[in-house]
């Protein structure tokens, strides 16, 4: 019997219909149906995953993951430990969790043992542990801050201090003070341009932050076969655990689903406003429009006839590399991007999954998984820049290419529609919506329709492979729909007396 005017098909056998098979949409499933709610998931592509999935996208044999690669928050998220991934899927732990590559020195690597990266970044080294030796002695109550829904008091204030002390402190221009080598201000400085934005800002310091910290912490591992491993296992618990999933079936309407109680939406603020925006009071549509989508990547994957041929020989057991330079480098090609602009030497992620997986290619060979940060909607392909960069720092690449693909920002979203304009972010990481997501809101998940949540990245914590957006829209839609309170974990470990 439909209770509150949620879809129009089907026989209302639904409790809750979760639409988007990202890890997030996948989280707020399995919690629900682990309340021994009636679950239904649909994703508009083939398979599940959003951005967790893996394909042979150059040549027969060469596995390549499609949007994330390396997995800190996933080994480190409360839900996906909780979830017990570690033990459904081999994480695999490259030597150094990421590197930053410098002309004519030595690369700056962050090493998984704290000690080792401090002893190689010479008169930093007391600073570099000063920084993170507080935060990695107690990484669970930095992870529940970073990654809460950020209303609720944290479970760890001291560390949460220090973490919003570190950011105020590494969210400014006059950040780098704190370190005299160049070394350690490149290796920060290349981790905070994860939130593809100038690094010195309270956006992309606080990730920085916490990413570098994971690395010493729990590290930067990569799945076994691809990160569509994650995906699987959770949707193949979800059906355990009795949900249905419908994959190509794309939604773009409410009136396209079965009857159901609850509908969670893992989109975009667009995608919100595709599905339900006729429904939608104007003045929340209006500020959903107002949502701002940030600069995009493009990725460019290669299949290769062996390893990269870096010349720091540390970067060879490296799983992720940031490929942009000195500090004052990685500053400048983010604003050119900020600013609608194609740097000639891009910022470059690269991820060579093969130091720890021989799954991914055949014998001999290799994958080299990369994206370029490039302005909101670029069509551009920026593949010749990304192997130029490459090239930089591993002389001879050129010549180990069998195979390159490039996907523009443009493309991107096409292939995830939650990648508005190939911003894989799912919005600006600016301070304001880091807080705000999708709008200024108490309860950032709730939508204005009854029974309608949103429970993507585009919600508390914001991007990332770790659940918890997901977690959080499943908190609140256990607590006002079905009257169900308590800690929503219990129902993803399986630890509960089962619901009236």
């Amino acid at each position: 019997m439909r209770t509150n005017g949620i879809g129009e098909r089907g026989n209302g056998q639904a409790d809750a219909v979760v639409v988007g098979s990202g890890p997030n949409g996948l989280a707020a499933a399995l919690v629900l149906a682990g309340a021994d709610l009636r679950v239904e998931v649909f994703e508009a592509e083939p398979t599940v995953g959003g951005g967790t999935r893996t394909a042979e996208l150059t040549l027969p044999g060469f596995r390549h993951d499609v949007c994330s690669v390396a997995h800190p928050m996933a080994l480190a998220s409360p839900f996906f430990r909780a979830f017990g991934l570690a033990d459904k899927v081999e994480m695999l732990q490259p030597e150094a969790a990421f590197a930053q590559p410098l002309d004519g020195r030595q690369a700056a690597v962050a090493w998984r043992d704290l000690d080792r990266t401090a002893a190689t970044l010479g008169p930093d080294a007391r600073a570099w542990r000063a920084v993170f030796a507080p935060l990695v002695a107690r990484w669970p109550g930095l992870v529940e801050a970073a990654l809460s829904d950020q209303r609720r008091p944290p479970a760890d204030p001291l560390t949460a201090l220090r973490l919003l002390l570190r950011v105020g402190e590494f969210g400014t221009p006059a950040w780098s003070a704190r370190f005299r080598g160049e070394p350690a201000r490149a290796l920060l400085a290349g981790v905070a341009a994860h939130a593809i934005r100038p690094p010195c800002a309270p956006g992309p310091a606080g990730a920085g932050l916490l990413l570098a910290a994971l690395g010493h912490a729990v590290g930067w591992p990569v799945p076994r076969g691809g990160s569509q491993a994650i995906a699987d296992a959770m949707a193949a618990e979800l059906v355990r655990r009795g949900g249905l999933i419908h994959t190509g079936r794309r939604i773009d309407s409410v009136s396209e689903l079965p009857s159901t109680r609850v509908l969670l939406l893992d989109t975009s603020p667009a995608g919100l406003l595709r599905i339900a925006g006729r429904r939608l009071p104007e003045s929340y549509a209006r500020r959903l429009r107002a949502f701002r989508y940030g600069a995009a990547a493009c990725k460019v994957d290669f299949a290769l006839s062996g390893p990269v041929p870096w010349r720091d020989p540390a970067c060879a057991a490296t799983g992720t590399l940031h490929l942009s330079g000195t500090r004052a480098e990685t500053v400048a090609v983010e604003r050119e991007v900020a600013a609608g602009r194609h740097p000639e030497r891009p910022f470059v992620l690269a991820v060579q999954p093969g130091v720890v997986d021989d799954t991914r290619a055949p014998a001999g060979r290799h994958t080299l998984y990369t994206y370029a940060h490039v302005p909101h909607g670029s069509t551009v392909d920026v593949g010749e820049a990304v192997t130029a960069q490459v090239e930089r720092f591993a002389p001879g690449f050129r010549d180990l290419v069998l195979a390159r693909r490039t996907t523009t920002a443009a493309d991107l979203s096409v292939y995830n529609a939650n990648y508005v304009g190939g911003d894989i972010s799912a919005g600006a990481m600016s301070l304001r919506q880091t807080v705000f997501r999708p709008v200024p809101a108490w309860d950032p998940y709730a939508t204005p329709l009854d029974g309608v949540f949103l429970c993507s990245a585009s919600t508390p914590p914001g991007p990332g492979v770790h659940g918890m957006a997901g977690l959080h829209a499943a908190r609140r839609t256990l607590r006002r729909v079905f009257g169900i309170t308590g800690d929503p974990l219990r129902f993803v470990r399986g630890d509960h007396a089962p619901v009236p």
